[in-house]
């Protein structure tokens, strides 16, 4: 190993890669925890090292110059491997004491994780533990988070899952709404109705096309692809929208609809890297949430 030849350090390399995957300075520092300025200064220095520019400022953006695009892949194996260290240091690790994060959700975060928390809180009062809330699907190779709560099963060889104990999910609207509107029971009698969407109106068409269900030409124009605000106007009764049975049991004021359709089921599972599997802490707090997600 020719030593004199690496003039850089990984906090240069680290905030180099974060920038050109968050595509700026300040999404960078963001997942990086740290300010803008320290991860400018960081790149700068990494261009120094190196002698090539690796962005070039586009209106408020960076883009990758040509050096920055290949210097980059040979930076995300080095990310890669500095993630594997760190699974399995952590999975090596005896102590009950220390981090854990845990991605799920917005709804599992608002309405079911307090209670749980609460559970790790006594078990285990050392433990310091994140809450990673978001609906897209954690990189759990790449250590987003330590453990996932997933509405599908792993894929990925080094990662481990259980199944929980599935839900289903229907149709719902407020009683309002349903006062309003009144109560259909099959979607040819929901076909003047509006319907809330996780998603754009064709999106939303698509999806639930494949699970069986036609909506209404055009029913879905108020939509959001975050779920809480997509059941709040449930909630609100700006339509009808289709939620888990477990999630709507917690929802005062909603009722079932469309009851002579076929309700749906919701996959759950938990899952977590096949090294960190070996950690005290993180089998602490997959067995709590197993126990706790299951009943």
């Amino acid at each position: 190993m020719n030593w004199d030849a690496i003039r850089f350090d990984w906090n240069q390399v680290r905030a180099f890669l974060a920038t050109a995957e968050e595509g700026s300075l300040s999404g960078a520092a963001r997942v990086l925890h740290t300010t803008q300025p320290t991860v400018g200064r960081q790149v700068t220095a990494l261009e120094a090292a190196l002698g090539v520019a690796l962005f070039e400022r586009v209106g408020r953006g960076l883009v990758l110059t040509p050096s920055g695009a290949d210097v980059l892949a040979e930076v995300r194996a080095m990310g890669e491997a500095a993630a594997r260290v760190s699974l399995v240091a952590a999975g090596r690790n005896d102590t009950i004491a220390g981090r854990v994060s845990i991605s799920v959700s917005d709804m599992l975060a608002i309405h079911v994780m307090p209670e749980i928390l609460e559970k790790l809180a006594a078990a285990a009062p050392e433990l310091e533990v994140e809450l990673i809330v978001t609906n897209d699907i954690s990189d759990l190779l790449r250590r987003e988070a330590d453990i996932a709560v997933r509405h599908m099963r792993p894929t990925e060889p080094e990662l481990i899952g259980r199944e929980l104990t599935g839900s289903r999910a229907r149709f719902y609207a407020s009683q309002g709404f349903v006062q309003r509107h009144g109560n259909p029971r099959v979607m040819a009698e929901a076909q003047t109705m509006p319907f809330i969407g996780f998603g754009p109106p064709e999106e939303m068409a698509r999806e639930m096309g494949l699970r069986g269900f036609d909506l209404p030409p055009g029913s879905g124009r108020l939509y959001s692809r975050t779920i809480f605000a997509a059941w709040q106007m449930v909630c609100a009764g700006l339509g009808i929208g289709m939620m888990s049975d477990d999630i709507a049991a917690r929802s005062p004021g909603v009722v079932a609809v469309l009851e002579g359709e076929p309700s749906m089921p919701v996959d759950m599972w938990i899952v977590t890297h096949r090294e960190l599997r070996r950690s005290r802490r993180i089998r602490l707090v997959w067995n709590i949430l197993l126990e706790e997600l299951s009943r």
